[in-house]
């Protein structure tokens, strides 16, 4: 796994600097606000974006990066290609794009469920590397998975790590199949924090805090919790047992969240994003 402290300085990301990005969306935002943090020239940056409200926000938020309505002046000589369109329109995307690509780009896709192979079909080079971002990329402290096909060298991984080093962590996996498990676990998991955070502000409010007090106390306990565990090396279930006294009011919660089997619900949950996940790659992929 890799910190936000890549070893890898943007100024030294590529040989060839010019990066086009296919969609601007949030997780494109995030990844160029990153690089540029660490100084990589705005100029050198496209975002080809065909949506022109989401242009004009784009240009307010990144002056100096460059902005096309269409990709094919965007990738004259882009070394790398980053994917972040929607998994339902990257086929034609690619399509309309491929014959604009330099044979030598490093393409890097951030779309949940398209497989590789069907990224070889579509753009015609081997060079590809995927990677499922989660949305607390936008404030640097994203878990991205990571999988390269082998024609990808060990220079262009550093280079992707370059790329998402302002984004947050990364975790490298050796076959693409897992990807489907990441998107469920931490690609969507951002959600499953917020339906709890949801939660615990509703029963907060009915314990008579204030809305604001309860959302408050919730953030604050989960971030405080998650730091915990980063920085500990005690497995999760330690941690639980350590603050659960039997008899004390940790122990009353956890019972009844037991009762009513809220951890099998939770892990039910999470194969059924594993399975869209992988119905995706087939729905979109062909």
């Amino acid at each position: 796994m890799n910190s936000p402290t890549s070893p890898y300085h943007a100024s030294n990301l590529l040989q060839q600097p010019r990066i086009a990005f296919i969609g601007g969306g949030n997780m494109a935002s995030a990844i160029v606000g990153g690089l540029l943090q660490q100084g990589y020239p705005a100029q050198a940056l496209h975002i080809v974006e065909p949506v022109a409200e989401q242009r004009s926000r784009l240009a307010q938020q990144f002056p100096g990066v460059a902005l096309h309505p269409a990709a094919d002046s965007a990738l004259v000589d882009a070394a790398l290609v980053l994917w972040a369109v929607k998994p339902q329109v990257f086929k034609q995307a690619a399509l309309e794009c491929a014959p604009h690509l330099s044979a030598s780009a490093l393409h890097l896709s951030v779309a949940a469920g398209i497989r590789s192979d069907s990224m070889v079909r579509w753009l015609g080079s081997e060079r590809i590397v995927r990677a499922m971002p989660n949305t607390p990329a936008l404030v640097g402290l994203g878990m991205t998975g990571l999988y390269a096909r082998p024609a990808v060298s060990s220079a262009e991984r550093e280079q992707v790590q370059a790329l998402l080093a302002g984004t947050g962590r990364t975790l490298w996996l050796a076959q693409e199949s897992d990807l489907d498990a990441v998107t469920a676990l931490s690609g969507s998991g951002p959600a499953y924090v917020f339906y709890f955070l949801e939660a615990m502000r509703r029963a907060g409010t009915e314990l008579g805090l204030t809305p604001q007090a309860a959302t408050e106390l919730a953030i604050g306990t989960f971030a405080g919790a998650a730091q915990l565990a980063q920085r500990s090396s005690e497995p999760p279930e330690v941690l639980r047992q350590r603050v659960t006294s039997k008899g004390g009011t940790t122990h009353a919660a956890l019972s009844a969240m037991e009762a009513a089997q809220i951890s099998d619900a939770f892990v039910a949950a999470i194969a059924a994003a594993h399975r869209r996940a992988r119905e995706m790659g087939a729905e979109f992929g062909d």
